[in-house]
């Protein structure tokens, strides 16, 4: 139970994130967000590191970098795909694909889910999807670069997730610090070769800062989450964050809830209780 709590936080937490970086991202190229973002990341891991420790050993710096290069790598290949949209396309797919690739490693490593986890797991899945999904995804049709940059992007962020699960689980939040300071590093390599490209506009320094902010608790909720119970369950529920980000713009900038999305929300919840189960 407790990994699913923790599991839910981290959603919410990645769910507003992405809706504060994507209100960021509308006043400031891509890059600048994430300029603000990563560093105010980073400076809350390293906050927490004398209350939860943290070491370094030579797996915890391996699996942690790698994070950290699947970050960067997400974070290129997601704007860049909703970049050429159709995004309630591309979102669930991205979301999707970010869920089974750890469901298949914990599943590979001998994880193992009772009746109602059977049934809940492929409810969560579902319901990722309907969620993602706004009105017109059927009528839209991406290209087939852009279904492959979605499958890269999910892949990607896949890869973190699986990657931090991987650190030693007496490492504390020492992959976190690392994964974030590879990161911000790749980030601000990309930025410095793409100065000129960047525009003129200052980022939004509010919103982008607290969506690295919450991004680094939507990390530390689910690294707890994974280290306490499955990855094929905690990874599913943590797929669930565009709940978060659906309700958000729904309440603050009154974008209207399709019904399919409605559909979703119920979905996530019976399924949430029946992982609850497992």
């Amino acid at each position: 139970m407790l990994s699913l709590l923790l599991a839910l936080g981290s959603s919410l937490a990645y769910g507003c994130a992405d809706f504060l970086g994507g209100l960021g991202a509308r006043r400031a190229h891509v890059l600048r967000t994430v300029m603000v973002a990563a560093p105010a990341s980073l400076t809350v891991e390293l906050l927490l590191w004398p209350f939860l420790g943290a070491s370094f050993a030579p797996a915890t710096l391996a699996w942690g970098a790698a994070s950290g290069v699947a970050s960067a790598a997400a974070f290129a290949l997601l704007y860049r795909t909703l970049a050429i949209g159709p995004m309630n396309v591309l979102s669930p797919v991205t979301a999707l694909v970010s869920a089974m690739l750890p469901v298949g490693v914990g599943l590979v490593q001998g994880e193992h889910l009772g009746p109602a986890g059977l049934i809940g797991l492929p409810l969560a899945l579902g319901a990722v999807v309907l969620v993602s999904a706004g009105q017109g995804a059927k009528s839209a049709r991406p290209s087939p670069t852009a279904l492959l940059l979605a499958l890269g992007a999910g892949s990607a962020i896949a890869l973190q997730l699986v990657f931090l699960h991987q650190a030693p689980s007496d490492s504390g939040v020492g992959p976190l610090i690392v994964g974030r300071a590879v990161s911000c590093a790749v980030t601000l390599a990309a930025a410095g070769v793409m100065s000129r490209r960047l525009g003129p506009d200052k980022p939004a320094y509010a919103l982008s800062a607290t969506a690295g902010v919450l991004d680094s608790v939507a990390n530390l909720l689910f690294l707890l989450a994974a280290r306490s119970g499955d990855l094929a369950v905690v990874a599913v529920i943590t797929a669930l964050y565009p709940v978060g980000t659906v309700l958000l713009a729904r309440g603050v900038l009154a974008e209207r809830v399709h019904r399919g999305q409605l559909v979703g929300l119920g979905a996530a919840a019976v399924a949430v209780s029946l992982l609850a189960l497992t």
